[in-house]
């Protein structure tokens, strides 16, 4: 049977078809049952195990490639070099694991949505049996403040109201009886209550229908579990990136190997040390340290930023991102309902203030009113006040909300009583409650019968407009009540519909007192709620939250499109998005039943234009996400329901709420949300951006130094052996996993250049590695670099007498010269750090020495090389010697010019730039 059979079907029947009775099952019937339907609960798919998520961190492409080289650099007899290209690849491994396994533990949590434990009729008495034992045809009680266990059929209900969200994604509580009506949506069945839900106020008893994985909340989660998770990105690009460098290094080293051998005539042995030299100078070995540090940096700047990312190359993702999807209850909006207007036959009041707190005043023209001056208003207050019952408690501390005991409408008439100046306490003496008349959805009305000082009874009535005006027949107006006519509620309509189309939600107030000492147990709706006095309307709305609307246009200046994807009415959606800028009047709104009839071609033009979704089910924001990832759009989608979770696995990018998300969605997520704020993606895509830029800042920095580290070998080759090679092979790897590591980490650490937000996102077809990028890192960092440290090579040689003798090529004074070399390259460096810390801004205008983790990498590779000179093992090890004064005074000159050289040609790209 699918819901509405279900909801239809006469209880005697679904007795028969699961066996069961209004006393439940038998101890036998429910064991048997057990057997057949399993136990209830929600199976978690099967993760990645923590062996292979271990061995997973050490085989990347970079990362087999380090393995490759180590192997090949101890089968070359330099056990020294594999050793050391192991250990850099080990330490890498260990921290990406490390970071990862961090993240998940921190979000990783078991599905807590169902209760542990379930009152349950077995053999005629209620009993308390552990949820997962709970089988179709069970009888239990549904109660407040608990998770519903099961789907189920209501039997029998007092004031019960239950709140969807999870599931619908829908704010408003959901009143739930034993009668059946429908209403618009999937979840829309008033006898119905489903799993994973939550009872707000009341309490009945249900008969399960379906549990564990039959369940609708079931059916999501497995939904969720077989959408296979999408390789980011960067994963994609950093294995092209290491295809790419492979490729020119390993060519290189080819090619240098035939030219050892057959123009130097060098033995084959050595030409293939040779070769080996020239693969690791083009193999930046520091780089996926670099990346994986840069990355853990950012996922810890995005955590101080309420963004807690679960995998590393997601902060990336970010960056690339085209498309939001997000929904709006408490991400663009506070998830706190509040009066705005009020309107009655006197006159029509404006309310100020947001959310559960009295910061604000009810005015009329722009003035504050006397309550005492507007009878009608006050009546509407009194009702408003006395007919509720919610309770609005205080906030504990600053960074506290007030807690609301009941429903979030209810809560925001007690807040307009407050903002009137009534005094609850003595309003509830003066006129105490005797009888309620609950709120059903036939009816959808609510009503209080009071005990007034007169001796008269009192009856309160609010709810929707329709059924209100359906039971008055007289209005209150100006104090006087009079018959109420159709010009009267022409106003009234006229009234309503202007609030709706401002996306507000409407309630209606009546009331009327009589003469009756009856006892209250005789008191029904057919008696009661009839000729009533109609007094007015309150309108509510969700309000925005503040920084949503500067959040949403630095989304638009960053070229990003934001799609609002909900639950809520169309009506509410398009006033909310209208409101906060997020999309024109002329936006288009697609309904989820108006999305169930479109084709794949019709919902993709309809996402090229302005576009809001409205009452949508599951599976369609999961058809959102794949026509839009369908369509070259890199795509983040947020959520905090079960219904969420299928989409945000789908996307590019999950972005779960921390706060008010369930497990599921925030297993299914690959980012979280700690404020539920809309404002925190847009942080964290901003980061996400300078992640990218900062990549290629270390690419810049960690290759300029390669062919600085080649040109000794090409001197080598061109000249036939003359030129001894002024650079060894674990000299080279000093730079690459040395010296070069804390100042491009430094690099990471730089702060956000201008102008980020206000460019679109990088087109996915872009690469890490351009041609822009290989150009100023080899024919102009690179260039400058290899003059550099060659030049050093020649003055060291120059001071051994030089040209007169021929090049030094043993002994301490090859020693001395090559280190001249490799500290030449260092200090080329230093001013490498400097210059890459920006792409067009001059380094002095934000402070030569304001970024301190590049000043600290400086002096570490200072102080790493006066260790390499002047510690008698480490000289041994890589061939190193130490420097008198005079080569010093030349190496401490290089900076200079290189950081004033590359200012003028930032200086000619920002005038060239700004000229055009």
């Amino acid at each position: 049977m699918d819901d509405e059979q279900l909801a239809r079907t006469e209880l005697d029947e679904l007795y028969r078809k699961f066996s069961s009775s209004s006393q439940g099952l038998s101890t036998a019937q429910a064991a048997s049952q057990l057997k057949l339907s399993g136990p209830n609960i929600i199976s978690k798919a099967r993760g990645e195990s923590q062996l292979k998520a271990f061995f997973k961190s050490f085989s990347s492409m970079m990362a087999v490639l380090l393995w490759v080289s180590g192997v090949i650099a101890i089968f070359a007899g330099m056990s020294e070099l594999g050793v050391a290209i192991w250990t850099v690849n080990v330490i890498n491994g260990l921290f990406s694991f490390w970071q990862e396994f961090a993240a998940k533990k921190a979000t990783d949590s078991l599905m807590k949505l169902l209760p542990t434990y379930a009152h349950v009729y077995r053999d005629g008495k209620l009993q308390q049996i552990d949820a997962t034992q709970l089988v179709p045809g069970d009888i239990f009680s549904v109660q407040a403040g608990n998770s519903v266990s099961a789907d189920a059929r209501i039997i029998e209900s007092d004031e019960l109201e239950v709140d969807e969200s999870a599931l619908t994604g829908e704010s408003l509580l959901v009143s739930k009886s034993s009668a059946f009506a429908k209403g618009a949506g999937k979840f829309a069945y008033s006898n119905l209550v489903y799993a994973g839900t939550t009872v707000a106020s009341g309490s009945g008893l249900a008969i399960a229908l379906a549990t564990g994985m039959k369940t609708e909340f079931g059916q999501i989660a497995r939904l969720t579990q077989s959408t296979k998770q999408v390789d980011s990105p960067l994963h994609l690009e950093l294995n092209r990136l290491t295809r790419q460098l492979s490729i020119i290094a390993v060519s290189i080293g080819i090619l240098f190997f035939l030219a050892a051998v057959f123009f130097v005539k060098n033995p084959i042995a050595k030409s293939f040390i040779f070769a080996l030299g020239m693969i690791v100078a083009f193999i930046p070995e520091g780089l996926l340290p670099t990346v994986t540090l840069s990355l853990a940096q950012a996922v810890q700047r995005m955590a101080r930023k309420n963004a807690l990312v679960k995998n590393l190359n997601s902060v990336e993702t970010l960056g690339e991102t085209t498309v939001i999807a997000t929904d709006k209850t408490g991400t663009l909006t506070q998830n706190q309902m509040t009066i705005n207007h009020v309107w009655t036959k006197e006159s029509e009041y404006e309310v100020t203030g947001e959310g559960y707190v009295k910061n604000g005043q009810i005015r009329e023209k722009n003035k504050p009113i006397h309550l005492g001056r507007h009878p009608a208003l006050k009546q509407l207050i009194t009702i408003a006040s006395l007919d509720n019952d919610t309770e609005v408690q205080p906030a504990k501390s600053l960074k506290d909300r007030p807690k609301i005991i009941g429903t979030p409408t209810e809560a925001s008439l007690v807040i307009l009583a407050q903002k009137s100046g009534i005094d609850l306490a003595d309003l509830k003496q003066a006129l105490p409650r005797i009888h309620e008349l609950t709120f059903d959805s036939r009816r959808q009305r609510m009503s209080t019968i009071h005990q007034a000082s007169d001796g008269k009874r009192l009856i309160l009535t609010k709810g929707a407009l329709d059924f209100v005006l359906a039971v008055t027949d007289r209005i209150l107006d100006h104090g006087v009540e009079r018959a109420i006519t159709d010009d009267d509620k022409t106003e009234i309509l006229a009234a309503n519909r202007r609030y709706a189309g401002d996306g507000l939600r409407s309630l209606a107030f009546a009331y009327r007192s009589f003469e009756d000492d009856s006892d209250p147990k005789t008191y029904h709706v057919s008696n009661c709620e009839q000729h009533l006095i109609f007094v007015g309307l309150a309108a509510m709305s969700d309000p925005p939250r503040p920084e949503i609307y500067e959040a949403i246009r630095k989304a638009h200046a960053a070229g990003i499109k934001i799609i609002m994807v909900t639950g809520d009415s169309e009506l509410t959606a398009k006033s909310i998005a209208t409101r906060i800028g997020l999309v024109s009047e002329s936006a288009r709104v697609v309904t989820g039943a108006e999305l169930s009839k479109m084709t794949t071609d019709q919902l993709k033009d309809a996402l090229a234009g302005e576009i809001i979704f409205a009452r949508v089910a599951p599976e369609q924001k999961y058809q959102i996400v794949t026509a839009l990832q369908s369509m070259g759009h890199i795509v983040a989608s947020t959520g905090d329901g079960v219904n969420d979770a299928p989409a945000l696995k789908k996307a590019n990018i999950g972005v779960a709420m921390g706060v008010t998300g369930t497990d599921v969605a925030k297993d299914a997520a690959d980012m979280i949300l700690t404020d539920d704020n809309f404002a925190s993606i847009v942080a964290a895509i901003e980061e996400g951006r300078v992640v990218y830029a900062d990549i290629q800042k270390f690419l810049l920095y960690i290759l300029n130094s390669n062919l600085p580290e080649a040109v000794p070998s090409v001197l080598f080759l061109l000249s036939g052996g003359t030129i001894p090679l002024s650079l060894t092979v674990m000299q080279i790897l000093t730079v690459d996993l040395g010296t070069d590591m804390l100042p491009a980490l430094g690099l990471g650490a730089e702060k956000i250049e201008a102008g980020v937000m206000d460019q679109p996102p990088r087109d996915r077809h872009a690469h890490l590695l351009t041609k822009n990028l290989l150009l100023k890192a080899f024919a102009w960092y690179g260039l400058w670099g290899s003059i550099i440290s060659t030049a050093a090579y020649f003055f060291a040689n120059w001071t051994f007498g030089w040209p007169g003798q021929a090049l030094v090529s043993s002994g301490g004074d090859y020693r001395k010269a090559t280190t001249m070399t490799l500290a030449g390259i260092v200090f080329f460096q230093i001013a490498a750090a400097l210059n890459a810390r920006t792409q067009r801004t001059s380094v002095f205008k934000i402070g030569v020495f304001s970024n301190y983790h590049i000043d600290f990498g400086i002096l570490f590779e200072i102080l790493l090389l006066l260790l390499l000179m002047y510690v008698p093992f480490l000289q041994n090890l890589f061939q190193t010697g130490p420097l008198n004064s005079n080569e010093w005074l030349l190496l401490a000159c290089i900076p200079v010019p290189m950081v004033l050289l590359e200012e003028a040609r930032k200086a000619l790209v920002r005038k060239y730039r700004h000229a055009s």
